[in-house]
Order: C-alpha cells, then structure tokens, then sequence
C-alpha cells in the first residue's frame, strides 16, 4: 500500500498543478464526453469520442479464462440482507449539465437505495466523479484513503494503471460468477474474459457495448439553411467541404469564425482518419493510444497541418485557445453563429433544443461521414474504434469481503431487465409513453422530480452497458433520437449509422491496442505531456504556414525528450513480448 499512495500522492499534486496551471482557461475537458466540432469534426465524423464507437479487434493475447459455471449460481433469487449495514460507494460521472439534478443525490439514486439498498442492508452511496478530470478526481480519493468501492473508467490505460498502483483488489472470477451470473454471462457472450486481467491476474470484469461494431449514438449536424443560402450541397469531401466554408464566410452568414474549435484539453488525438492504411501494426501498437497525446506521429502532423491552414485562412477563431471546456463552442453554435456542431444522442440533447429556440427558422442535418477525405492527407474516413466492452470495472484494494460481495450483488441487480427498463425510461405517463409497439419515448422535456439524468441516467446503467439498448438497431436509434424538436432525426440518425456500418464493413474501423500489463512510463509522463500537448498543438496551429514544418520538426523532438520517446519504447517492447491485443485479420498490414 505504500507504493500505492507514494505513487498515488504524486500524480494528485502533478494533476492539481496542471489543472491549477490552466484555471484561467476553464475546466478540462474528457474525450469520452466532449461534443466536438471544428476541423477535426472536418476530418471525420466520428473519430473523437470514447463512449460510443466501434471495433473488431481481437481479444488480448493473455491465456484464456475459461468460463465458469454458473448453473448451481442463485443470483438474485439467492440474495439475502446482511446482518449489519454494509455501505458500498459507486462513482457516477458529475457532467456539470445546468438544468439537471445532482449526479449523486436526486430521485434515482434514492430510488436504488429504496429498491435495492434497504432490502439487502445496503447503504448505496454515490460519489461525483467531474466527467472532465477524472483521474484528478480519483487520485485524490485514493491519496485520501477514500477509494470508492467500485472503480470504472471506459479508458483501459486508466484502470490498468489503477490495478498496477495496488488500487484495485484482485478478483476471484468464480465468486464473482457465483453472485453475479447474469453479469458474469453476458461477459462471456460478448467474449470480454480476455481482457479481465493485468499483469498475469484477474482485475477486471466489463459491462457491454450494445451494436458495438458501428458507432450510432454520437453524430455532427451542419446548418442546412446556410447550404441553401449558397446554393450548395452537403459537402461529400474536403474540397467541397472548404468550398462551402469560403462561400459562408464570402455571404456574411456568420459575424465571426464559422468553424468551431476549442482547446484541446484531453490526451487522445483525433487522427484515426489521417492514418495511412493498410495499417501498420508496429505503429499502431506504440502510437495509438487514449493515454498520451501522439504529436511525434505523422498523422498528427497532417492533422495540425490541416488545422493550422484553416486557422489561416479565418475558419477558427484566433481565440480558440482560451475555450478550455468547449462552453464557447457550444454557446456559439446555440447561438447560430458555427457552421456544425456535434455531440452524443439522447431523448433531451439541450445544445440542440437550445439551439432551435435562438434559431427557430434554422434547419439542420447530419454531416456526412465521408466530409474530410482528401486524397494524400485522409484518403478514407477511417473510424476510432472502441473495445468490445463498456466500463472497465474493478473494485478498491480497501474493499472488506462483505463490500465486495454487497458491490457485485448491486451489479447483478443492475443488470436485471427490469431495473435497466425503469433506471433508463422512468415512471409512465410521467417521464415516458409507449408506441404503438409498445416501446418507450421518452419525454425529454419533462423537469420533475422524476425526470432522468444525462442520457437516460446513462451514468448509472453503464455499469451494465455503455447504452441504452432497445430491439433493433433501428429501435435503439429510435429511443435515443432527440425529442421535441422542429425537426425528427429518426431516420436520418438510422441512416448514418448504415453509412458508419459500410465504412467499418470496409475494414476502416478499429481501436487502440489494449496491453495486458501497465505501461509505466505513460503514468509518470502524461500528466507533463498532456501540458506540453495543449502549449505545442496551439502553437502549430496557430503558427504562419511557412514556419510550420520546421516548429514541427523542433517541438516534437522536445516532446520525445520529455518523456513520449520512454512511452512509445516500453509500448513496443510490450507489443514485441506479446502483451497486447492484435490488429484483426480482417484489416490487410504493411
């Protein structure tokens, strides 16, 4: 335990700093929740987010678990309340929406400890983790001793990290199986136990990413009314994408910078869509990553090229820098004054609703997919993918036997149909109705007591599953689409989501290696590199293009030197050792 808070202490002062460094800017921003527009948005559609994507890679090269039989496991049936209270803390993402209840005290939360806690004894206690600084959040409960129960992140590197600092406890995945079948189960029909352990033991088990081959939940809306004031069709590519931007600003439809962009403020570095493919694995393996920003790499050099020629040319603001949360961006898009804006689904998207009540005779549609491509720089939309699980989840080394047992009986509880139908569409006739097929809507207008927190108490239910999962993918998209708004995007949601199928279908989608043992190196260096990634990418942007290549040249040399060269080496080393998922076979290798 002591390496554990020596280490531990440590990252917290080095977060604190950095935060404290930037304060003047905001609050940072995660990837895995930011709504993103701008020329990165340009490149591809969706190549930014982490909670939503999708994947064929295969599973970690770590021995196989066999599954473990449940048969004789009681499950719910079997559960019986404690003879004293046993308290568990469960962390739930605090994602800072004005309008919304607090993430650990409202109607829900206690609507759990009503229906589970009181009936088993225990007391069910959430814990706000800020979405957008994370491990500064649980750095700092684990320095305190005040380690939550439950420890999830969608980020393996995170976890891993977790379970090398002896955060975590080891799991026993057979009495894991035991109270927990229907979790347990679902772990093996999505053929998720090979991603269980870390450094050659059991940390981990993984909730499930329903439709997980294709992204859906996550799109980019473009001003359809300003490609009708120009007389211009949705943009298909980069050249006529640039066309459009040049024609908005030459109308005067917009009194500043039509393209949004903000601070880049998170570790993982949109370029999937700049890398050349076929891919080469060797790459991949130490460049691709969610944990440090990839600036030595060349396709973040074609990535800030293209940004740095749009800042040029009046696309984004001279100001950009100065938006650390995205809360500019947004505001300027509710606003009318940006071209596209994009985020992640849900029956109540406020920027959206917002959006139409500033703008009520602006149209909108989904941008396509294929926007960014330009031949030599992004030649297919080549797609982010994730992993085929949800949440990473383990459990705190503090953890008693009766917190651990209390803890998955909670997850097994959760994963019932029942409790995941109610926690994700409410009370009926209040919060949701049922159409004619006798499916939720839910109303996304509704205020109340009762009314769902971020995406249908997402944060909650994503112990279980990264989304909320209906029938069909047709029926899915349906329950997740936007309601109340001048305009139904149902079927046009339904349609990206075939365009982003054709495009992983193609092979072009695929996720970040996930190593089977910490890479040590990237927890001593990223907080220092993320810093250095913020500075150095403006920097380039920002730059006059003919100075670009040689700061370039000069900046990621200093970058390699503070540390990323240590990073990309132990990555390879771990990748030539075995330790790491592979490139599936469907996708064709240099």
């Amino acid at each position: 335990m002591k390496k554990i808070l020596k280490r531990v202490i440590t990252l917290a002062l080095v977060a604190t700093m950095v935060v404290t460094a930037f304060a003047g800017c905001g609050k940072s921003n995660n990837t895995s929740n930011t709504e993103n527009t701008g020329s990165n948005t340009a490149a591809t559609a969706t190549s930014a987010p982490t909670e939503s994507g999708s994947t064929t890679t295969e599973a970690t090269a770590t021995p196989t678990i066999e599954p473990v039989d449940t048969s004789n496991a009681a499950g719910i049936d079997g559960f019986t309340a404690f003879d004293e209270t046993v308290e568990i803390t469960v962390p739930v993402y605090d994602r800072s929406k004005e309008g919304y209840p607090a993430v650990d005290d409202n109607y829900w939360t206690q609507w759990v400890q009503s229906n589970f806690g009181d009936k088993y004894n225990i007391k069910v206690t959430y814990v706000a983790i800020p979405r957008g600084d994370v491990m500064t959040k649980y750095n700092l409960l684990i320095a305190g001793g005040d380690t939550p129960t439950i420890m999830m992140e969608y980020d393996y590197p995170k976890v891993a990290q977790w379970a090398n600092d002896g955060a975590m406890t080891t799991i026993d995945l057979e009495a894991f199986a035991q109270v927990a079948p229907t979790y347990y189960n679902a772990m093996v029909e999505h053929n998720q136990l090979g991603y269980t352990d870390i450094n050659g033991e059991t940390y981990f088990v993984l909730s499930e990413r329903p439709y997980y081959n294709t992204t859906y939940a996550y799109a980019t809306f473009v001003r359809q009314d300003w490609l009708d004031a120009v007389g211009m069709a949705l943009p298909t590519n980069y050249t006529e994408y640039c066309a459009v931007i040049d024609a908005i600003i030459a109308a005067g439809l917009t009194d500043q910078n039509p393209i949004g962009k903000a601070l880049p403020t998170a570790a993982y570095v949109g370029n999937f869509a700049y890398r050349t493919y076929p891919v080469n694995e060797t790459e991949w393996a130490q460049y691709s990553s969610l944990g440090t920003a990839c600036l030595s790499w060349e396709p973040t050099y074609k990535m800030l090229k293209r940004e740095n020629a749009e800042y040029n040319k009046g696309y984004t603001s001279a100001e950009y820098d100065l938006d650390a949360d995205g809360n500019t961006m947004k505001a300027d898009f509710i606003n009318g004054k940006l071209f596209s804006y994009g985020g992640y689904m849900g029956s109540n998207v406020d920027w959206l609703t917002a959006f139409y009540e500033n703008n009520p005779d602006a149209t909108l549609t989904i941008a396509s997919n294929y926007m960014g491509v330009e031949a030599g720089v992004i030649d297919q939309p080549t797609l982010r993918a994730d992993n085929p699980f949800g949440m990473i989840v383990g459990f705190s080394s503090y953890a008693t036997e009766d917190q651990l047992k209390a803890a998955w009986m909670y997850m097994e509880w959760m994963s019932q149909e029942d409790t995941l139908f109610t926690l994700e569409n409410g009370v009926l006739d209040v919060t949701y109705t049922l159409d004619a097929n006798g499916l939720p809507v839910v109303n996304g207008d509704y205020r109340g007591t009762e009314m769902l927190n971020h995406n249908n108490n997402i944060d909650m239910t994503c112990i279980v599953h990264a989304s909320k999962n209906i029938g069909t993918i047709e029926q899915t998209i349906a329950a997740i689409a936007p309601q109340g708004l001048p305009q139904d995007f149902t079927q046009a949601l339904i349609d990206n989501y075939y365009e982003l199928k054709e495009i992983a279908d193609n092979g072009w989608a695929y996720s970040d290696p996930v190593f089977a043992v910490a890479i040590e190196s990237e927890s001593e260096y990223n907080a220092t590199l993320l810093s250095l990634w913020k500075e150095y990418s403006v920097q380039l942007v920002k730059c006059d293009p003919s100075e670009f290549d040689a700061l370039y040249e000069q900046l990621s040399q200093q970058y390699l030197d503070a540390g990323y060269q240590d990073i990309i080496d132990e990555r390879l080393a771990a990748y030539e050792a075995g330790n790491t998922t592979k490139l599936p076979e469907t996708i064709s290798k240099q």
